[in-house]
């Protein structure tokens, strides 16, 4: 049987490592690299022409969503399953948009990202059931799916943000996190600034509408 050769894009070890266990206990499929940033990713795309790219947005150096062409472009008979953990629709469109294959969320169940990376080596579309409402309701209201421009913020920025919405302080968040105060800062400040925000009052606005205050 020819394996499915499947390039993990995280910046997380221990979840590539968790994947690569999973995908390798499988008769169809093969991990044939690993890449922990968005610089390194597109390295082993033109080094080793995967059949397939599980590709995380938020990756350092280069993320998820500005390599996407790239991929394609790099490895034109690859495809690419977006994993992450923005259950946002406008991420999903715009990384379908860009020519990504499928996307699921982190919290997908073992069996159901297995599924989804054999749909999308069949040429099909595979959407996470959570984010199918989403893209219908976008298809609805007349959302195309042309790109437009997101900002992808870190996970770690997310983690910030979302603190600060809450109503932390930096010295709070700090604390809980591990970090400085200025590397709290820091994150905050470039957070607010993809995301062309500049209250607090904004902050909680747009996290209360990503559902991240629920």
């Amino acid at each position: 049987m020819n394996r499915t050769r499947i390039l993990l894009a995280d910046d997380h070890a221990v979840l590539r490592a968790g994947l690569k266990l999973l995908i390798d206990a499988q008769p169809d499929m093969a991990c044939m690299g690993e890449a922990s940033d968005g610089v390194e990713m597109l390295e082993r795309v033109r080094e080793l022409q995967p059949d397939l790219v599980l590709l995380d947005l938020s990756m350092p150096r280069l993320g998820g969503l500005v390599a996407l062409p790239e991929i394609l472009r790099s490895a034109p008979n690859a495809r690419v399953l977006v994993l992450t953990m923005h259950a946002d629709g406008e991420y999903m469109r715009q990384a379908l948009a860009s020519g990504a294959s499928g996307y699921v969320l982190k919290q997908a169940a073992d069996q159901e990202l297995l599924s989804a990376i054999r749909a999308v080596m069949r040429g099909q579309v595979y959407i996470h059931p959570a984010m199918t409402k989403t893209l219908l309701s976008g298809m609805i209201e007349g959302t195309s799916l042309s790109p437009t421009p997101v900002a992808v913020l870190s996970e770690r920025e997310t983690e910030v943000i979302v603190q600060v919405a809450r109503g932390s302080t930096n010295r709070e968040i700090a604390d809980q996190l591990g970090l400085s105060v200025k590397t709290v800062e820091t994150y905050r400040a470039r957070a607010m600034e993809k995301l062309s925000l500049t209250s607090r009052a904004a902050l909680v606005r747009y996290a209360q509408e990503q559902g991240w205050l629920a």
